[in-house]
């Protein structure tokens, strides 16, 4: 899938599951290269975007927010249960879209982390995944129905 294409549709899967996905000029970069967190809206510069899967990631993180909170969030507080969680989510979402999940755990992500993370989603030792069972997210192991990395819902 070429980027622009891959681009596409992982803004389309957000857009579809209720994030806000909006386009801007972004001088100065977020926490993620030319990605920002605007009052629960995921923003990108799509002349500066090198890694659409980081939209993925970072959409995991809105999408994984207090529904309550959510409208207001700029930037996220390092919590290591949500991180955990936007990390499953996205993996999730990259399947659901019918992207590689390399894209969004590609070399330069994660502290130089994603193939490790693949390895291991690889093999059934997903990260997150009861955070997204406890947000209602996904099925815990008793529930009826497909299990993770099926969804039941994409946002809390």
């Amino acid at each position: 899938m070429e980027h622009a294409e891959t681009l596409a549709t992982i803004v389309d899967f957000i857009r579809g599951v209720g994030i806000t996905v909006e386009t801007a000029a972004l001088p100065e970069d977020g926490f993620l290269p030319a990605i920002a967190v605007r009052d629960g809206r995921l923003v990108y510069d799509p002349d500066r975007l090198q890694y659409p899967g980081d939209l993925l990631h970072e959409a995991g993180h809105i999408a994984v927010t207090d529904p309550a909170l959510r409208p207001t969030v700029s930037e996220f507080e390092s919590n290591g249960g949500d991180e955990m969680a936007a990390i499953g989510w996205s993996y999730a979402a990259a399947l659901a879209a019918g992207i590689d999940p390399s894209v969004v755990f590609h070399d330069f992500g994660y502290r130089g982390g994603g193939q490790s993370i693949l390895e291991n989603f690889a093999v059934g030792r997903f990260l997150g995944v009861p955070m997204l069972q406890y947000y209602g997210l996904a099925r815990r192991a008793a529930d009826q129905g497909d299990q993770y990395p099926a969804m039941i819902k994409w946002l809390r």
